[in-house]
C-alpha cells in the first residue's frame, strides 16, 4: 500500500486500443487495482480522440471504495458550471470526491478544430478564471458572482451542494512560467514532467502551495530483472518514434517539447525516456532495483515533491512493486 504521507495517482488506460466493452472492463480493473494499492486517485485523460472522461469517472467510482478520479478538465470542452455540477452530482450520488487536473493546452489540430486560437500563456489566464468559478461553487460559496475577461456568472448557485470534505483538489501543469503563475493564483498543486533528480535547479517551483511529478516506475529487487521487464514492455520501434516526432510538431505544450528535446541519460541512471520517445506513454520512467529507484524518488521528495502521478499499471503486482520503492524512499526522504 502507498504511504498516506504522499499523494499517489495511477492513470486510467486511454481509450481506442480495444472494443468498448473490453475497454470498460479494463477501466474498472485498473481502478480497482489502484484503489486496493492505496492510490488517492487515478488520472483520466481528455482530448478530442478519447471517450468522455466524466463517464469514465462514474465507472471508476462504481468499481472502487475510496478512489477519486482525477479528471482532466479543458475549458474548451464545457462551461465551468458544468464541471462543478458533475463534481457535485457524483458526490451526491456516491459520496465520493473528484479531483481536477486543469489543462490549458492540447494538440494544435484539436484546438483549431474547436476554433480556439487563444495563445499559450493566455490560455492559463483563462484557466485561472475557469477554476476560480469551479472552486467557488464546489467550496459551498453559492451564490457565486464573478466578472472576468473570459467568464462571468451572476449569483450562480450549485445544486445539489457538495459536502466540504468532497471538494476537489486542483492539479495543474507547472512546466511553464504561465502554468506556475496559474498554480500560485489558484493554490493548486503544480505537476511537472521531471528531469533526472540530479538536475535540481529547475525542479523546485517557487511560491506554489504544493508540487509533484508525473513519472512511471518499474522496480524490482534486482536491477537486471527490472530492466528486462522494462525493455520487454516498451521495445524501441521506428513507427513509435515517428509518431512522437509528429505529435511534438503539432503540440505547443512546454512539457511535451522539453521531454522531446531531452537526450538519453547515463547507462547507470534509472531515468529512462524510451517509453516516451517511442510514443508508448506520456512520461519518463524510473527503472532499476528498489534501492536505486527509491534513491531517485527520495531526491524528488527531498526537493519537496509530495504528489506523484504514475503511468497506467499493467497489473496489480506492478503497483505493489512501485509501492515498495516508494516506502524505501520515504525512509530516507
Amino acid at each position: 500500500m502507498f504511504d498516506p504521507r504522499i499523494q499517489v495517482y495511477s492513470t486510467c488506460p486511454p481509450s481506442g486500443r480495444m472494443d468498448g466493452r473490453g475497454y470498460l472492463e479494463q477501466v474498472a480493473r485498473v481502478a480497482a487495482w489502484s484503489d486496493a494499492a492505496g492510490c488517492r486517485g487515478s488520472l483520466v485523460y481528455s482530448d478530442n480522440s478519447l471517450v468522455d472522461p466524466w463517464l469514465l469517472a462514474q465507472v471508476m467510482i462504481q468499481a472502487t471504495r475510496s478512489l477519486r478520479p482525477l479528471v482532466a478538465v479543458q475549458p474548451v470542452y464545457m462551461h465551468p458550471y458544468s464541471v462543478a455540477k458533475m463534481v457535485a452530482t457524483l458526490g451526491h450520488l456516491h459520496g465520493r470526491g473528484v479531483d481536477l487536473n486543469l489543462v490549458a493546452g492540447g494538440f494544435g489540430n484539436d484546438l483549431a478544430a474547436l476554433r480556439d486560437g487563444t495563445p499559450h500563456d493566455r490560455r492559463y489566464d483563462r484557466l485561472v478564471e475557469y477554476a476560480t468559478i469551479v472552486s467557488g461553487l464546489t467550496a459551498g460559496a453559492s451564490p457565486v458572482s464573478f466578472a472576468g475577461e473570459f467568464y462571468g456568472v451572476d449569483r450562480l448557485r450549485l445544486a445539489p451542494p457538495l459536502e466540504p470534505a468532497l471538494a476537489p483538489a486542483l492539479l495543474i501543469s507547472g512546466s511553464s512560467e504561465a502554468g506556475l503563475a496559474a498554480a500560485r493564483a489558484l493554490g493548486a498543486t503544480a505537476v511537472r514532467y521531471p528531469k533526472p533528480a540530479g538536475d535540481s535547479d529547475d525542479l523546485v517551483p517557487r511560491g506554489v502551495a504544493a508540487h509533484g511529478i508525473r513519472v512511471g516506475v518499474i522496480a524490482r529487487e534486482e536491477e537486471g530483472e527490472a530492466w528486462e521487464i522494462a525493455r520487454a514492455r516498451f521495445p524501441e520501434e521506428r513507427k513509435g518514434q515517428i509518431a512522437r516526432q509528429l505529435a511534438s510538431k503539432v503540440s505547443d505544450s512546454v512539457w511535451h517539447r522539453q521531454l522531446a528535446e531531452m537526450k538519453p541519460g547515463e547507462s547507470s541512471s534509472p531515468y529512462w525516456m524510451v517509453p516516451f520517445q517511442n510514443y508508448k506513454t506520456m512520461c519518463p520512467y524510473l527503472v532499476g532495483s528498489y534501492a536505486r529507484v527509491a534513491e531517485e524518488l527520495g531526491r524528488y521528495m527531498a526537493l519537496g515533491s509530495t504528489t506523484f502521478i504514475l503511468d497506467v499499471p499493467p497489473d496489480p503486482d506492478e503497483l505493489h512493486h512501485t509501492a515498495v520503492a516508494f516506502d524505501r524512499a520515504l525512509v530516507h526522504a
